[in-house]
């Protein structure tokens, strides 16, 4: 099962990957595509793998951060709180042992002792002597609660048991919210007894509050069934339920996340009170929290996109151009070999013209021996009926073996243009040569073609077989975009450098600016199943080649002009095969 779904995960990305054989517009377009798309892989991987570690690191950093004064204000509370109490605590465990049960049933007695525990410590409201049995047996306060029964009150029953009991904010006989410390004393005679005292909750509020609450943070007291015993900001007053779920208890100060009813995300620090079951919490928004981040989120996420952005640009680009020059290197190279080709067919073709022009010759020649023969027997022989005829038809018969060999000269020449070869030329006589072989399909069609200039033009030195192909080529074209009836002039004169400057002009159809832009194109054609398309990249080659430049005016409807300049003297590295 694994193998197969190996197999088909690399037959996929072979498939997504694969570019076609063929040399076509189709092939660039894939190889471009697949090229950019790794290109951008490659570049914005570690990009987005480094902005995730540092989007992590950032917010535990941030969160830490964030979660220190939190935490800070929890420590510096519990510090306070637990001072306060373990003060009031220690004060009256001290009273307890420094006075009897009979000392401490006398009312002045403990009167005297409450108003100096008042004098010195702040939050207490008033205190009692509780015998064994829960009744109190001495009162000092503002309320009356002399003889009251305490008996059931759970507060006694801790203190009993554990000697000393900080209990947790409760309603009581008084019915207002209160706070109890109660110690027990067991005297040497064995009679136990309990001091205790009532804390005012007002306090502990000032307590927690003299920390300097900001304004989105709430801290309070709650027991461990989670009723507060402060008053909250946001969650209730004193002995009702807190709206929150409870953390487990901690005697540590702990950061933790947590929601509140509506589902709001807080950040709540919270530790254990010691000696008591009272839990302080401080809670704030995490939104709060992550304010710093969310205002500089927006910024890297422009800055991330930003450079996504600019390296998918730059990739695009980039592997346009490189296609590009890519694409352009495949095309002349397929060119080149189109040409060698090419040159190969016109080399056996020259051969072939030089063959049949040899063979051809000799019959001829014979042919015009024998009719110069029958011309002089004739001119010996005395007057008979058709003499005169039969010497006008000789005669024609050496002017058509004259026309024949001047055939067979011009397909000799165009047989030695496939070597090169640099002389000194007349561009006259190899213009006159090639208008000679497209003078018949000329005349056919009514089209002119009319010279100027050359008598005064300067000799050059240049091959002459490529300069006839040039001119063919462009004479052919001409021939080719002229309607019946059309003309064509071609026209020299001497170029500033020395050189020579040729013009080959129609008043044909033209040709568009799209077509004007890409006629020395390799396999670029206008005349769509008749043409290869490589006339004028070969012609714009062999006039490179030769030192020279050529160029090309021309607007639809109105006509079409070659320009071509030729240097004096050809470049060392000019000649080869056309």
């Amino acid at each position: 099962m694994l193998a197969s779904l190996k197999t088909k995960f690399f037959d996929a990305f072979g498939h997504a990957f694969e570019v076609p054989d063929e040399v076509s517009p189709e092939r660039y377009r894939s190889l471009r595509r697949i090229m950019t798309w790794l290109m951008v892989a490659v570049s914005v991987t570690p990009l987005l793998l480094l902005t995730g570690i540092n989007h992590a690191q950032y917010m535990r950093t941030l969160a830490r951060e964030m979660e220190n004064p939190l935490y800070a204000l929890v420590r510096k509370s519990q510090a306070s709180l637990e001072l306060f109490l373990g003060e009031r605590a220690s004060t009256v465990s001290l009273i307890a042992h420094a006075y009897n049960f009979d000392e401490l049933t006398s009312g002045t007695t403990l009167t005297r002792v409450f108003m100096a525990l008042k004098s010195e410590f702040k939050g207490f409201v008033d205190m009692g002597l509780v015998d064994d049995k829960g009744r109190q047996v001495a009162y000092v306060g503002p309320y009356e609660l002399l003889n009251a029964d305490y008996a059931k009150q759970p507060w006694l029953h801790e203190a009993q048991v554990k000697g000393r009991y900080i209990s947790d904010v409760f309603l009581g006989l008084r019915g207002i919210p209160h706070m109890v410390i109660a110690v027990q004393r067991m005297e040497e005679s064995g009679r136990t007894w309990t001091l205790r005292v009532t804390i005012d909750t007002a306090q502990l509020e000032e307590l927690v509050a003299s920390v300097g609450l900001m304004q989105d943070t709430d801290a309070f007291l709650c027991d461990a069934k989670g009723v507060l015993q402060t008053n909250s900001r946001f969650y209730g007053k004193t002995l009702e339920k807190l709206p929150l779920s409870l953390p487990p208890r901690s005697l540590e100060t702990t950061v933790r996340h947590i929601s509140d009813a509506e589902g709001t995300r807080l950040v709540a620090a919270y530790t254990t009170l010691a000696g008591t079951d009272l839990t302080l919490m401080a809670v704030k928004p995490a939104t709060d929290l992550l304010r710093p981040w969310t205002s500089l989120r927006s910024e890297l996420l422009i800055v991330l996109c930003g450079g996504i952005a600019v390296i998918v640009i730059v990739s695009h680009l980039l592997m346009k151009h490189l296609v590009g020059r890519l694409e352009a290197s495949d095309e002349r190279r397929v060119a080149a070999f189109a040409q060698m080709e090419h040159n190969q067919k016109l080399s056996s073709i020259g051969r072939l013209a030089a063959g049949v022009a040899h063979e051809v010759n000799n019959p001829l020649a014979v042919i015009n021996e024998k009719a110069g023969l029958a011309q002089d027997l004739l001119s010996m022989d005395g007057d008979f009926p058709h003499k005169q005829k039969l010497i006008g038809l000789l005669q024609s018969i050496e002017s058509t073996v004259e026309r024949a060999r001047s055939i067979t000269h011009r397909l000799l020449g165009f047989s030695r243009r496939m070597e090169a070869h640099q002389q000194e030329l007349s561009l006259g006589e190899i213009v006159e040569e090639t208008i000679g072989f497209m003078e018949r399909g000329a005349k056919n069609r009514g089209v002119s073609i009319t010279t100027e200039g050359f008598g005064e033009a300067p000799r050059i030195v240049s091959d002459r077989g490529q300069l006839q192909q040039v001119f063919l080529n462009l004479m052919g074209n001409a021939l080719d975009a002229v309607a019946d009836g059309g003309a064509i002039a071609v026209r020299c004169a001497a170029a500033d450098d020395g050189g020579v400057k040729v013009q080959v002009s129609d008043n044909g159809k033209g040709m568009s600016e799209e077509v004007r832009k890409h006629i020395f194109e390799p396999f670029y054609s206008t005349k769509k199943d008749k043409g290869t398309g490589l006339g004028m990249f070969i012609t714009y080659g062999i006039v490179r080649r030769l030192g020279g430049d050529i160029d090309v005016e021309s607007e639809e409807g109105r006509g079409t002009t070659f320009t071509i300049t030729l240097p004096h003297m050809p470049p060392q590295s000019a000649g080869g095969d056309a």
